[in-house]
């Protein structure tokens, strides 16, 4: 390993790699504040991944809030259209409650938005990114993709209100099966749409092998529009031989009120949840205003704190010791010569045992005097 690798911590080291990426691809880096007003967020709740705003009062006396999400931030600044497409990434940190505790929590996010018009080569180009980024983590990873325009489809069509479908969504997302056949018993459901409802829920595998499943399940124009936009997706990624680790998994259930197109998540191996979340919200951006598109995802690289990684066999490669006699400038010059060289040096009094280290030196006299190796 690299001198320069064994000082980063593992996300230091992906967020290298991942800017590097993103950059190749013309995404710019994007800066915001550490907090916006605190309506803004209120506004649009329901988009966050958490009810819970840390907040307080600026000098003005606004209300001010630490910000819990960065696409916001993005879609509200954008200058973004049809016309003409935004590409940015940023790598920032929210602030968020931490699930089933009274406390808040920072978390280091990297990720990227597309604004403008998300045609299926910039949908490609999001998905293909989403691969690359989890790649640059493990080479052992799954990217697994759901379409809300199928399930918002498929609601439409089921004869459940409004109250209804948010429950069945629920369901759908725990892959419940047991309890979309209670409330379609219920609600008077018949046997054909309670079975399409459960063979949702419980449908997992790759692209190749869920997508003819995908096909009897259509029963509108806009459950067939969401399946062939995932055959497409199949087909290009087939192309340049992407398909392999990306699965269709329908229990990805996002707002509706937000979220039109593809949705995705991504896991690696060794940590429990998901590390990639992401997915198409024009619905956002046309709430804000704005006459465009959007896709992207993010990061959270937090969860790296959990993901194993080789322990490095040494702290440094010199301890060098020294003691009351020693010359300071002697003992300087021989620091740097070692550190010249290319070697990490510990320069203490004692060896203390806290230190693990290839060679041991001691400053005499002399010079540099070889105790251990």
């Amino acid at each position: 390993m690299k001198q320069a690798e064994m000082l980063l911590k593992k996300e230091e080291q992906v967020i290298f790699s991942l800017r590097a990426i993103f950059e190749q691809f013309g995404y710019r880096k994007f800066k915001m504040s550490k907090f916006e007003e605190y309506d803004f967020y209120a506004e649009n709740r329901s988009f966050l991944n958490s009810e819970n705003i840390l907040t307080f009062t600026g000098l003005d006396g606004k209300l001010l809030a630490l910000k819990p999400d960065v696409t916001l931030s993005i879609v509200k600044n954008t200058r973004g259209s049809r016309e003409a497409a935004e590409r940015v990434y940023y790598n920032e940190n929210v602030y968020r409650a931490r699930r089933g505790a009274g406390e808040y929590r920072e978390i280091m996010q990297v990720g990227l938005e597309y604004i403008g018009e998300a045609d299926s080569y910039a949908t490609l180009e999001i998905l293909l990114l989403a691969q690359k980024s989890l790649k640059a983590i493990s080479g052992e990873y799954i990217l697994d993709l759901s379409h809300m325009g199928f399930l918002a489809g498929l609601m439409e069509q089921s004869g459940l209100g409004l109250a209804q479908q948010k429950s069945v969504l629920h369901c759908i997302s725990e892959k419940n099966a047991h309890g979309i056949r209670e409330i379609c018993r219920e609600c008077g459901i018949d046997n054909d749409m309670r079975g399409r409802l459960e063979t949702l829920a419980g449908l997992y595998g790759t692209l190749e092998d869920a997508l003819p499943q995908i096909q009897t399940l259509c029963c509108n124009e806009k459950m067939e529009r969401a399946a062939a936009e995932l055959e497409d997706i199949l087909r290009c990624l087939k192309t340049g031989g992407n398909e392999k680790r990306v699965h269709l998994d329908f229990s990805i259930v996002n707002d509706m009120d937000y979220y039109n197109g593809v949705i995705f998540q991504g896991f690696i191996d060794g940590v429990p949840s998901s590390i990639l979340s992401g997915g198409r919200y024009d619905k956002l951006v046309q709430k804000l205003g704005k006459d465009a598109d959007a896709i992207g995802f993010a990061l959270s690289l937090d969860l790296l704190e959990r993901f194993e990684t080789t322990e490095r066999e040494y702290d440094v490669d010199t301890l060098l010791l020294y003691d009351d006699g020693t010359d300071t400038a002697a003992l300087a010059q021989a620091a740097q010569m070692l550190t010249d060289n290319g070697q990490s040096v510990a320069v203490q009094k004692k060896n203390t045992g806290g230190l693990k280290y290839k060679q041991l030196l001691c400053m005499r006299e002399r010079g540099l005097e070889i105790v251990a190796e």
